[in-house]
């Protein structure tokens, strides 16, 4: 069974969107893709809090990674993914542009 997410919208628009984002122990994240109806998405993510084992985000291609905190990422084109939290939780701010 997979641990809830908690998911708190700072803003949102038609084309922007920030949000605050929680995983627990024990969640992940299955290699996907974004759909997007429209443009090109691209994801901003900042890695607040890292857990203390797992959790580890990957991508098929990054525009950015920086110090595997810093992501910036087009979601739609790329599948990523996130490992399972074995232990603590992962906690992320995610900027999510739809140009």
């Amino acid at each position: 069974m997979m641990a809830n997410v908690v998911n708190r919208a700072i803003f949102s628009s038609r084309v922007f969107s920030v949000n605050l984002v929680t995983y627990h122990e024990n969640h992940r994240v299955m290699k996907h893709v974004d759909p997007v109806q429209q443009g090109r998405y691209y994801k901003f993510n900042i890695v607040l809090k890292q857990p203390l084992h797992g959790g580890v985000f990957t991508c098929e291609k990054y525009i950015m990674n920086l110090c595997h905190r810093v992501y910036l990422f087009r979601p739609d084109l790329y599948e990523h993914s996130v490992t399972k939290i074995e232990s603590g939780k992962r906690v992320l701010l995610s900027v999510a542009i739809n140009m």
